[in-house]
């Protein structure tokens, strides 16, 4: 049995959308009342289980997490694909971030999806949805984006937060009162998004299990605090996150090139450690094709799952795939079910086998994400 999401489940992609709809008095997703100004804080690598294993430290973000205060995030669990799905409002297959890093099928080459935008990459057009801000600014709402300096102009923002005014804040307790202040200033109403990376960043070094990342959750919730009685009457806050991560050891790193034979027939390696998306030599014939997947199935069927994209399509892992974008995830997928992480040794300096906190596939703890609601929207 492949895994997928849960349909009788929200996720990320309702978020947004069911805000945009609060603020426009509609029915939606979360049951979400009417509100003059909508704030959605999206905390990156905050996954439901492990919040709830630190409750103790998080005492903002526990007061409003309980068993119903759970989503899913989508698939792969990975922040290009799912800020895209949030913001947008729909699938992978449908926008078009399939991974950490996909295949630019035009160049030939793999791109990192969040930081490795160039002039050969348009990102109005690479990514394929109208964002729900580019929708709200076009029914006359405001909408803003609130994050760091560096992000503001990047390939990545330009993707996925268009339609939006970006509004640039230092430190995160900066950017949640400058979010809560479009209220003041709005003379419209409202839908706010902040990003805050500081959590995915102390669990990446260290793990989520860390003191270092007991003391970002702490810095999290203490600048929350700091801003929930500052909200509005007529002004709602949900509080949720991109993934979730597992900690893998560095005895639990897969070193796939040891392993030659897994390395025939193909082209490119994309997507993350936890789901490598593997792309084939072009002109392979279907024989191969299986030959590779089958290799790879007898090698790492015991603790992945395994599968060509045409059973993660069918499995609805991207949700529905537009004939455009099936080309940009792999001819084979490799999902992690167990705590490992696969890296490729040739690869000189690569940081990334420094990380310990790790996400992208389809565990619980990956998926699995709090959607938590304050002011106007908790009541």
């Amino acid at each position: 049995m492949l895994p997928a999401l849960n349909p009788d489940s929200a996720n990320l992609t309702d978020v947004l959308s069911s805000s945009l709809q609060a603020i426009e008095g509609e029915a939606n997703r979360f049951s979400l009342p009417s509100v003059r100004h909508a704030v959605v804080l999206l905390v990156d690598g905050l996954g439901a289980h492990s919040l709830k294993a630190r409750s103790g430290h998080a005492r903002t973000l526990s007061a409003a997490f309980s068993k119903h205060s759970v989503i899913q995030s989508g698939f792969p669990t990975t922040t290009a694909a799912a800020i895209a799905s949030l913001t947008t409002g729909a699938r992978a297959g449908q926008h078009g971030l399939v991974g950490y890093s996909a295949l630019d099928t035009v160049n030939d080459r793999v791109l990192n999806q969040l930081s490795g935008w160039d002039a050969r990459l348009d990102p109005a057009t690479w990514q394929r949805v109208p964002t729900l801000f580019e929708r709200a600014s076009e029914r006359g709402h405001t909408a803003v984006a609130v994050g760091a300096a560096r992000y503001r102009d990047s390939g990545f923002t330009r993707a996925v937060l268009r339609g939006a005014k970006y509004i640039a804040a230092g430190s995160l307790a900066e950017r949640l009162r400058a979010a809560v202040a479009v209220a003041d200033t709005s003379d419209a109403a409202s839908i706010t998004y902040v990003y805050a990376p500081e959590l995915d960043m102390a669990g990446h070094a260290h793990g989520w299990q860390s003191s270092q990342w007991t003391h970002a959750l702490e810095a999290l919730d203490g600048a929350l605090a700091g801003v929930v009685g500052r909200l509005a009457n007529d002004q709602g806050m949900l509080v949720t996150a991109d993934h979730g991560m597992v900690d893998v050891p560095t005895h639990a790193h897969v070193l796939f090139d040891t392993a030659p034979e897994l390395l025939v027939g193909v082209r490119h390696i994309a997507g993350e450690p936890r789901c490598l998306q593997l792309h084939l030599e072009p002109g392979v014939s279907a024989e191969e094709s299986k030959r590779v997947l089958d290799r790879w199935q007898e090698a790492e069927g015991h603790r992945s799952w395994v599968v060509s994209r045409d059973e993660a399509i069918a499995a609805g892992w991207f949700g529905d795939v537009d004939p455009d974008v099936a080309p940009r995830i792999g001819d084979v997928i490799v999902a992690a079910r167990k705590a490992i992480a696969y890296y490729d040794s040739r690869i000189p300096n690569d940081h990334g086998r420094l990380m310990v906190g790790q996400h992208g596939s389809w565990s619980d703890d990956e998926l699995r994400v709090p959607l938590l609601r304050f002011g106007a929207f908790a009541h």
